[in-house]
């Protein structure tokens, strides 16, 4: 079935509206990257909310090369936004591994930026007037774990969480945005690397796998692996039930 991303925006922006109310929330906080997701959901989130109720975190760690995408997309939407550099914050917690004799490995510093990024938003969040963090990742890495836990992995709700790589892309174009926004190679921000280049395979063959079964046999292996050893990331954190009565109820399944 071909998507239609016109379609798509009249129930994905009402049920923004509903996320939003039900948060208890008046402003939506996105971190702003430059790439296709960030772009995407401030979008969205202006079209949902109004600019006015929209916030942009751009947080470059030391000098970012690509930075003018992010400036470029905060000024193209309009929407109230600052500059909060994660550098000091990254080398602190670096630094201060090292003199206990913890010397971080490579998967440390690709994720601790991640974190920090995260703990930064939810620190803006909670400074600004109901402000909620809004999580900006895609079905296709979603469905690999190609995220960081209470990283890029978080945030009250997730408006791209359903959408590929490919409907993403759509979608920033039928809320017309500029093409250099929706087709920027996302990367690991460390290596210089693609998200791909780390995968060894493309989005292209996730997105076909997820909507239609097809995928060649090795890369479908790999995917299916990627996605089983990474559901942790998206479960609600597992609680021991000791079996001693509770008496009220709050109405999810939490704690059954």
């Amino acid at each position: 079935m071909e998507f239609n991303a016109k379609q798509q925006l009249p129930g994905l922006l009402e049920w923004m509206h509903e996320q939003m109310e039900q948060c208890g929330g008046k402003t939506a906080v996105i971190g702003i990257s430059g790439g296709k997701d960030s772009s995407v959901t401030a979008a969205l989130a202006v079209a949902a909310y109004g600019r006015e109720h929209v916030y942009g975190v751009l947080m470059p760690n030391g000098e970012q090369p690509d930075i003018d995408y992010s400036q470029d997309l905060v000024e193209f939407l309009h929407i109230p936004h600052s500059v909060i550099n994660i550098h000091d914050a990254v080398e602190g917690v670096r630094s201060q591994m090292e003199q206990v004799g913890l010397t971080p490995s490579r998967t440390t510093m690709v994720n601790l930026p991640s974190r920090i990024r995260m703990a930064t938003l939810y620190a803006v969040a909670q400074t600004l007037p109901g402000g909620i963090v809004i999580n900006t990742s895609n079905l296709s890495e979603d469905w690999v774990g190609y995220c960081t836990i209470y990283g890029d992995s978080a945030g009250a709700f997730s408006p791209l969480g359903m959408y590929t790589t490919e409907e993403v892309i759509a979608l920033g174009r039928v809320l017309g945005l500029p093409e250099k926004f929706v087709v920027k190679p996302p990367s690991d921000g460390l290596t210089g690397l693609t998200d791909e280049d780390n995968l060894g395979f493309t989005y292209q063959a996730v997105n076909r796998y997820i909507r239609t079964g097809v995928c060649d046999e090795d890369t479908r292996q790999k995917i299916d692996h990627k996605h089983r050893t990474s559901r942790f990331k998206f479960e609600t954190i597992p609680v021991y039930h000791n079996g001693l009565p509770m008496v009220i109820e709050d109405g999810t399944d939490f704690y059954k």
